[in-house]
């Protein structure tokens, strides 16, 4: 039998892109087509140690691995918060290893702050 806290639990991309935006969450993080990594509407360019991921969502389609998807909360050096959203598996949303690289390289500080 499943307990209750498990059906409260947000389970879809949606949801949890909903409740990070009630935080005031809703800028996104983007690798543009020269590798540069920046903040919406931003021209700052960070690298991996500026920023650190505060908690990672997988999310994975009941039929279609082609709805797999990861979204991470990160925070800037100087407070910022925003996050990334990535298509996981054969289809991400970055194509090849520069990417992959980047975020392997940000610091990782799970924070229960964002546990719903």
């Amino acid at each position: 039998m499943e307990s209750q806290e498990n059906d409260d639990k947000m389970t879809t991309l949606s949801q949890v892109m909903n409740t990070l935006a009630q935080r005031g969450i809703h800028r996104e993080f983007r690798m543009n087509e020269n590798g540069d990594m920046k903040l919406d509407n931003s021209e700052q360019n960070y690298n991996p140690f500026d920023l650190t991921i505060l908690k990672t969502y997988r999310f994975e389609g009941d039929s279609n691995p082609d709805d797999n998807a990861v979204l991470y909360v990160l925070k800037d050096d100087a407070g910022n918060r925003g996050m990334i959203i990535d298509s996981y598996g054969a289809d991400s949303n970055y194509p090849g290893e520069k990417f992959d690289e980047f975020l392997r390289d940000i610091p990782i500080l799970e924070s229960d702050e964002f546990n719903f």
